[in-house]
């Protein structure tokens, strides 16, 4: 993401809440974000120096409940990123009406060059530094881009210490053993599918007609292109980070994954058992398969992928986006008059935070829910979202983006508003 991530986070929510008639003490309200934290994080390498790492964390809004967002390594972190990230935490939660706000962390590093014994410190000398400014009830972190579960575990164990108090709903998305919900790993992929099925509904889509491309095949990519190609939907095209592979006739998608974690490269390949057939396909670069003639697009890698730069060469009828901002706002309207309909990210990718609700209500009572009581939860909030947004296309004649935010906008005005509103101050 650029330094403008920001900025251009706030100028949608201007032109979204200017055309439902947001009131702007509202939008004012959400385009500052409450408090950021800005440290360099210590930690001592493998060969004795010592090395700086600059850390954020943000806490856009906490008007509806505690500040909740995930942390990431990665060489593009900054203050903009993790502030326009936070903003749209804001919003997602409010999408799906779970009691949090929004927040946001990260730290500047590769954490590819780091050891594992340097990547646990560099997790934990994090914490310390953000000590002060996190909590089971002020800010809860969660796992993003480069972190994962056992770094999330290292992250609460030493918050734990700290505190001389064992505190798992300090942090979410952490390993089972450590008090992490059935359920979490695949979360953001499932929330994504739930709503291609309600498109489906909606729409009268045959899945055995339907073709997908998924830019990005990590986490949230592989398990929403794996959901599909269970019920019937043709995964045309996977990229990873260094390019593409296409197929007319279809990837089977969990054999191209079982390749990429033994082999470390996307290759279409058809899978039984321990034996793998290997099949014809096209390599694309990303670019490429932002372009390619599906149904279905769904960028789930980083932020800005589609731009005005390259708008007009979508040919997707559709995009779920699972990343976090993968389509600018001067996007917005290219994409609209060429008929495409989004599924904005503070929706499509919101499974993640919903199951780490769940998780921290889990913690806070002391029991573990079973898998089916986690699936069918996270569905029937997915599927009250979507509804909602919905409703909205139909009775204001919005396009599906303007309509997510006006259910998320309209939730976080009832908060901030109740804190009281110009016309009472004034008298009026």
């Amino acid at each position: 993401m650029s330094s403008t991530t920001f900025d251009d986070a706030v100028t949608r929510l201007k032109r979204i809440g200017d055309a439902i008639q947001c009131s702007q003490q509202v939008l004012n309200t959400l385009s500052h974000a409450q408090a950021m934290m800005h440290v360099n994080v210590e930690v001592r390498m493998d060969d004795g120096h010592v090395q700086y790492f600059p850390g954020y964390r943000c806490q856009h809004n906490n008007v509806l409940g505690p500040t909740k967002g995930g942390i990431r390594f990665h060489p593009e972190v900054d203050s903009e990123e993790v502030q326009a990230l936070a903003l749209w935490m804001t919003l997602k939660c409010a999408v799906v009406d779970i009691p949090f706000g929004g927040a946001k962390g990260g730290v500047s590093v590769d954490p590819k060059t780091l050891s594992p014994f340097e990547l646990e410190r560099l997790s934990r000398a994090y914490v310390r530094s953000m000590a002060d400014f996190i909590g089971p009830e002020r800010d809860i972190p969660a796992p993003d881009v480069y972190t994962n579960a056992l770094i999330m575990g290292w992250m609460m164990d030493e918050y734990e210490k700290i505190t001389r108090v064992k505190n798992p709903g300090v942090i979410t998305g952490k390993p089972l053993a450590l008090g992490g919900s059935i359920g979490r790993d695949d979360a953001t992929g499932r929330g994504a599918y739930l709503c291609i099925k309600e498109l489906e509904k909606r729409d009268n889509l045959d899945p055995q007609q339907t073709t997908v491309a998924v830019q990005g095949f990590g986490n949230g990519g592989y398990h929403v292109a794996r959901l599909l190609a269970n019920d019937g939907y043709k995964v045309v095209a996977v990229s990873d980070s260094k390019g593409a592979i296409y197929r007319q006739e279809g990837l089977n998608v969990d054999s191209v994954y079982q390749q990429k974690q033994e082999h470390k490269e996307l290759k279409a390949v058809y899978c039984e058992g321990s034996v793998c057939e290997s099949q014809d396909y096209d390599t694309l670069s990303n670019e490429e398969l932002l372009h390619c003639h599906v149904d279905i697009l769904i960028p789930a890698a980083l932020g800005g992928v589609i731009t005005a730069d390259n708008a007009e060469q979508v040919k997707a009828r559709y995009i779920v986006e699972i990343a976090n901002g993968p389509v600018t706002s001067d996007a917005d309207s290219i994409l609209k008059q060429q008929g495409v309909i989004v599924i904005p990210d503070i929706l499509a990718n919101a499974g993640g935070v919903t199951v780490s609700y769940f998780e921290w209500v889990q913690n806070r009572c002391g029991y573990q829910w079973s898998r089916e009581r986690v699936e069918q939860e996270l569905e029937q909030v997915m599927r009250r979202a979507f509804a909602r947004a919905n409703e909205q296309v139909q009775r204001q004649e919005l396009d599906f983006r303007d309509a997510v935010y006006a259910v998320a906008l309209k939730r976080l005005s009832d908060g901030i508003e109740a804190h009281g509103t110009p016309d009472y101050f004034n008298g009026e």
